[in-house]
């Protein structure tokens, strides 16, 4: 049977067409594992666990050679009759509150049983912050990730894919509420790069952590892809806009391991000036909460302000841990500036930072961030204080994006029944490169998966149609600016950088 159909019989236990013991029935006969069925069964809210499951598999032995079933299906059926997995109870009661790790554990059985995987197993590593305020986004990027390795039935070529939630790793630490930490960072790269199955590291989020991660991956010759990294100075060196030694430190083995398909903050921090300038502001005080991200981005955005013939009125970095901002307000307000703009990330108190420039300089002095707070977390942290707040993002928002990014857009609303976050979309775009460069590099190498991936050109994917660079980076340069209007984001316009 091929794939397409049993994903047939499982979509007909979800709306009642199938019935559950029947679906175990043709499910074992196919190979799946007492574990497996139990875990969808859960998803789907039964009750199954393996004490449940084992008496049909075990009947389905003798069924399947009777009715003339392959020999793999039959042996496979007997083999879990016998020998059902130690912990199968657990996962399905784990699926029942997690359904879409139920989901991706099914799918793995379903490739295996149905043929897929020839070649063998390839693994995607991530690594994200899984927790704390930045959550909302990675879920969002996590989420995209498996629905384009469902689409593909989790197999590029003749290889199956396994990503699940032991390759969904977390680079946020409770010490630091959740945000990244470089150590955890560290140990997460230095995994994947251990394990042999890895082929591709999707990460990270933060362009601080990749910093600590580049290196590590590089020196495995490991191909790491970015759906969120814009600091500049990860892939090329722009002056005034990064640090010294900068791309090059990055790559101890002198190739190029890393890309991204986000556009970089030397393009958004120049597309914010510009906006700033043509809203009429005259002076603008400058902050950064300090990381790599932040401050790169408010340089780019001083540098550019300054060259458009804006009065930066004072630039500095900010306490991230700070319990009140109302002293810098006021420095702000005595330095005269009409526009307060903030490189940074929400999770590095934004939120505290705006309640407190608001009620010191009231609604009438702008404020300006980038994408780093273009999240949820940010709009319920700051509430009030938000409104009104524009909003720079290296790429365009879910709902303007148009043919295939529509598409993308109403499915993945459909399958999780929420809106995708703003970086959901680069997430799918990343995993789906990567599963043409498996298909494309033919063999389980690191070497020519990485290749393969660095040589993506004319991609139509669901951001347009762009290539990879040289150094890494996409070709496209179209950015949106957005607003807070009534307590949600607002799109305002497009904006194409130049490059």
């Amino acid at each position: 049977m091929a794939r397409e159909d049993v994903h047939k019989l499982m979509q007909g236990v979800r709306e009642g067409q199938l019935s559950r013991r029947d679906f175990m029935k043709r499910a074992a006969a196919l190979g799946f594992s007492a574990s497996a069925i139990a875990a969808f069964l859960a998803a789907c809210g039964a009750s199954a666990t393996a004490t449940a499951v084992q008496p049909t598999v075990a009947s389905v032995a003798t069924t399947a050679a009777q009715a003339g079933a392959g020999s793999t299906a039959a042996a496979a059926a007997t083999t879990v009759a016998t020998n059902v997995p130690a912990g199968a109870g657990s996962t399905a009661a784990a699926a029942a509150t997690n359904p879409a790790g139920a989901a991706t554990a099914v799918a793995t059985a379903v490739q295996g049983a149905a043929g897929g995987g020839a070649g063998g197993s390839i693994k995607l590593y991530s690594s994200f912050p899984r927790t704390g305020a930045n959550k909302s986004q990675t879920d969002g990027v996590v989420n995209a990730i498996k629905m384009a390795l469902d689409e593909a039935n989790y197999t590029a070529g003749n290889f199956k894919i396994v990503y699940g939630q032991t390759e969904d790793l977390d680079d946020g630490v409770p010490a630091k509420s959740g945000n990244w930490d470089g150590g955890q960072e560290a140990a997460n790269a230095s995994k994947a790069v251990a394990d042999p199955d890895c082929m591709v590291y999707i990460a990270t989020f933060n362009s601080g952590a990749a910093k600590i991660s580049i290196p590590i991956t590089n020196k495995a010759d490991l191909a790491m892809i970015s759906p969120a990294n814009t600091y500049t100075g990860l892939t090329k060196n722009v002056e005034g806009a990064v640090e010294k030694g900068e791309p090059d430190v990055y790559f101890p083995s002198g190739k190029r391991t890393y890309s991204r398909v986000i556009p970089t903050d030397d393009l958004q921090g120049a597309v914010g000036a510009s906006f700033a300038k043509d809203e009429g502001v005259k002076k603008v005080y400058v902050l950064d909460d300090t990381e790599l991200y932040g401050h790169g981005l408010a340089s780019v955005f001083a540098q550019q302000a300054k060259k458009l013939g804006l009065d930066v009125t004072g630039q500095e970095g900010i306490d991230n841990k700070a319990t009140d901002y109302r002293s810098l307000a006021q420095k702000i307000k005595t330095a005269g500036a009409d526009m307060v703009y903030f490189g940074g990330i929400t999770g590095n108190n934004a939120p505290k930072l705006w309640k407190d420039l608001r009620a010191v300089l009231g609604n009438d002095v702008k404020l300006m961030g980038p994408d780093g707070i273009f999240d949820q977390d940010f709009l319920n942290g700051a509430a009030d204080a938000a409104e009104g707040t524009f909003i720079s993002f290296g790429g365009l928002p879910p709902e303007k994006l148009t043919g295939k990014g529509a598409d993308f857009a109403s499915k993945y609303k459909t399958k999780y029944n929420l809106d995708p976050s703003s970086y959901a979309a680069y997430g799918y775009e990343a995993a789906s490169v990567v599963v043409d460069a498996i298909k494309r590099a033919g063999k389980k190498d690191r070497t020519a998966i990485r290749e393969a991936i660095m040589g993506t050109k004319n991609w139509d994917g669901i951001l347009g149609k762009w290539s990879f660079t040289e150094t890494g980076d996409t070709t496209l340069t179209a950015m949106s600016i957005n607003t807070v209007k009534n307590g949600k984001f607002e799109y305002l316009k497009t904006v194409e950088a130049k490059s």
